[in-house]
């Protein structure tokens, strides 16, 4: 039987000489659903941006039906049947769901769009496809679940018979992640084939037909879903055994270290992102915060650490209040900070990695003598850090962009646990890097809480939070939800109906366990 589409001894050097893919052999059979996975770098993503013609190979060939096909541009894969899904959302936020999916290639008469119409393909397209929209709502105000859906109706529209979706479940709870698997296989059923990249393991095993791995560059094999297992997944794509679960001893919660109380944030267009928050943090456990994003998560974390400022309420430490203060003032006060955007807040791009290590304290001793810098102390201290935080580097002296993003990922927790802080804020520490780094973060993040620091987790990845917290809070729409004492006590299923506000504690049910 001809694969549906073939991809035969791609490779991708880029011109700074990177090998991005190494003689790759890809094939996709007709009404399948195929798992895509490896650690950030593999390849996985430039070998899909050259199906769907973003990237042109250096060599080698593409087959569609058996028909050898060289798509110059997205607009050449698209016109063949190809549609990709980006992580990152490209919509419109003020316009309607309806008119983004139609944008571009819009119904018209005598030379005028035709909203009513739009509206009318929108329905019948969700319908046809079990992918619930509201088609006259303004992007900017659905929720993030119904984004994806919007997403993958603008590929239908455009006539997708084959479908990549990247990291397509990477901001949904449980509930829409179950939706989206739904409206998948509803697809294949009506004859589309799906290309499913991911990062969680858990996925492949439950939505795939067949698994391929790639690591290095190289595709490391393919095989049925039924016959593949995490960890035997996990071991191709690192190389070496990855230990997936989380292993943590009881937790010794100790002294109050943060005391946050009616917390409120305005944005200045008056929106308000945050409303009356309040809670403790305490030393030595995890206190996780879980939420659909944009539902108040970043802001609370900005107003911490003093990269915003609160309209109401405040937070303390040790009494001392912090809340409005400058991000500097914020880290005197033993304050950690790992920033969700690392490349925006992390880090300084063009510096070098051991200048980014001590960016938080050049201006204290043993760096600082007078006015100048102790370079000597400086390259001391980034050997130590890269070598305890296996900062995949050969020396300290590379500017940090020059590093991959776990290694980059690395750079800013080496930096921020030897601050040696009271209370470490961590934002989606694990955001977008390998399961190897994955897996190194969350065991140091466990280890500093098990010393006695105080450490408040903010993550997309609801399964993190579930393992590693041993308090959780709800965020809906800026305000607290409810409050779970054990996480080890219930289910990401129950935590996703607060996240999507389907249910919610009273006052007196969380007063006690804020």
């Amino acid at each position: 039987m001809t694969a549906l589409i073939e991809m035969r001894d791609i490779v991708k050097v880029y011109p700074n000489g990177v090998v991005a893919n190494d003689r790759v052999n890809f094939s996709i059979e007709r009404g399948e659903i195929h798992a895509l996975v490896g650690e950030n770098g593999a390849g996985k993503t430039t070998l899909m941006k050259i199906l769907y013609g973003m990237e042109q190979p250096t060599s080698g060939q593409i087959f569609l039906d058996g028909k050898a096909q060289h798509f110059r541009s997205s607009h050449d894969a698209i016109a063949a049947g190809i549609g990709m899904v980006h992580q990152n959302f490209m919509l419109v936020p003020s316009f309607t769901v309806a008119e983004n999916v139609v944008l571009g290639q819009e119904p018209t008469r005598r030379g005028f769009i035709e909203a009513k119409r739009a509206t009318e393909i929108t329905e019948q397209l969700a319908q046809q496809y079990g992918l619930r929209v509201e088609a006259d709502a303004i992007v900017d105000s659905i929720n993030v679940g119904m984004r994806q859906r919007v997403e993958i109706l603008k590929t239908l529209y455009r006539g997708a018979q084959i479908l990549i979706l990247d990291e397509p479940t990477a901001v949904l709870t449980p509930q829409e992640t179950q939706e989206l698997f739904n409206a998948v296989h509803a697809l294949v059923q009506q004859g589309k084939t799906v290309i499913f990249i991911t990062h969680k393991l858990r996925e492949v095993k439950e939505i795939s037909d067949r698994v391929s791995v790639m690591r290095g560059g190289k595709m490391m094999g393919t095989l049925p879903t039924v016959e593949a297992t995490r960890e035997g997944l996990a071991r191709m794509m690192v190389g070496r055994d990855v230990f997936l679960t989380v292993n943590k001893p009881p937790c010794k919660r100790g002294k109050r270290v943060m005391e946050v109380r009616d917390l409120s944030y305005i944005t200045e267009t008056g929106r308000t992102m945050l409303h009356k928050v309040s809670f403790n943090i305490y030393a030595g456990e995890i206190l996780g915060i879980a939420g659909v994003e944009g539902n108040g998560q970043t802001e609370l974390v900005e107003v911490l650490t003093g990269l915003r400022s609160a309209a109401s309420g405040e937070a303390r430490i040790g009494g001392k209040v912090v809340t409005n203060r400058t991000p500097r003032e914020v880290r005197m006060a033993s304050v950690a900070h790992i920033p969700e955007d690392r490349l925006t807040n992390g880090l300084a791009l063009t510096a070098s990695i051991d200048e980014n290590l001590i960016v938080d304290r050049y201006f204290l001793p043993p760096y600082r003598k007078g006015l100048v810098i102790d370079y000597k102390q400086v390259e001391s201290m980034g050997r130590e850090l890269i070598k305890k935080f296996d900062i995949r580097t050969p020396t300290g002296k590379l500017p940090v962009n020059s590093l991959s993003g776990g290694n980059m990922q690395k750079v800013i927790v080496a930096r921020e646990f030897s601050s040696s802080p009271e209370l470490l804020i961590a934002a989606q520490p694990t955001r977008g890097i390998d399961v190897g780094a994955t897996e190194f973060i969350r065991d140091q993040l466990v280890q500093k809480r098990t010393e006695g620091t105080a450490i408040l987790l903010v993550s997309a990845d609801l399964a993190e939070v579930m393992s590693l917290s041993d308090r959780i809070i709800v965020l809906y729409e800026g305000e607290i939800t409810g409050v779970f004492p054990d996480a080890s006590k219930v289910s990401e299923e129950e935590i996703g109906l607060y996240m999507l506000g389907l249910r919610r504690q009273t006052r007196e049910e969380m007063e006690a366990y804020l």
